[in-house]
């Protein structure tokens, strides 16, 4: 049974996660810090930032100022938004009207802080189609661990077994997986890997395929 989907937002609902990327190494580059890469810009999507900042000094040295190069990346990510605009990721408005046809709910349970969230999805015009929107900024730690999720099912009164939870990262999906929830992974800028796999419920090329992995449920 589903009686919810939580969705994480950027990189599911909004195309978000490329201007991330390519801000992170801009950043961290400005700082000095030339030999950061795509893949390690990948490590941080929705990464808790006490956890992420203890990875980057560990992986680049004490000098790597997690918390001022993210501010410089902040910067140049709504640069990045001002240029190109928010993009809805395919599929959004037509499962958001499937679950409201079904009378399943819908949240959304992102890392990103809860102000930029809802004036993100105000401006794609979905705000009000959600039952409940969380921020990991609400709850003690953020993706990877549960809390965000858990906080989301408590929010709409839903037991976490019985909601699936929509991510593209793998701190995200262990969020989800950690919380008891149905993992299903739409991928963004990259595929389910071994680790993330078994903690899988189902894999989605877009938001689409979320009907067939409800249907399936039922």
């Amino acid at each position: 049974m589903v009686n919810a989907v939580i969705f994480d937002m950027d990189g599911v609902l909004i195309d978000t996660e490329k201007h991330y990327n390519k801000a992170w190494c801009e950043a961290a580059a400005h700082a000095g810090f030339t030999e950061f890469t795509r893949e390690h810009a990948l490590m941080l999507r929705s990464l808790d930032a006490r956890l992420a900042a203890k990875l980057m000094k560990d992986i680049f040295g004490e000098a790597f100022d997690y918390y001022a190069i993210r501010e410089t990346r902040r910067a140049i990510v709504a640069e990045r938004l001002e240029k190109y605009g928010l993009e809805k990721k395919t599929g959004i408005d037509e499962i958001l009207a499937f679950l409201h046809s079904r009378g399943i709910k819908a949240a959304v349970a992102t890392a990103t802080p809860i102000e930029l969230t809802l004036e993100h999805l105000e401006k794609i015009g979905v705000k009000d189609k959600f039952d409940k929107i969380v921020s990991a900024k609400q709850v003690e730690n953020g993706k990877p661990a549960p809390d965000v999720y858990l906080y989301a099912c408590e929010q709409i009164g839903e037991k976490p077994e019985d909601c699936i939870a929509v991510e593209d990262s793998p701190n995200g999906i262990k969020a989800a997986y950690a919380a008891g929830c149905k993992a299903v992974m739409v991928p963004d800028l990259t595929e389910p890997d071994e680790e993330v796999m078994p903690m899988l419920y189902g894999v989605a090329d877009t938001l689409l395929g979320l009907e067939d992995i409800i249907r399936r449920s039922e």
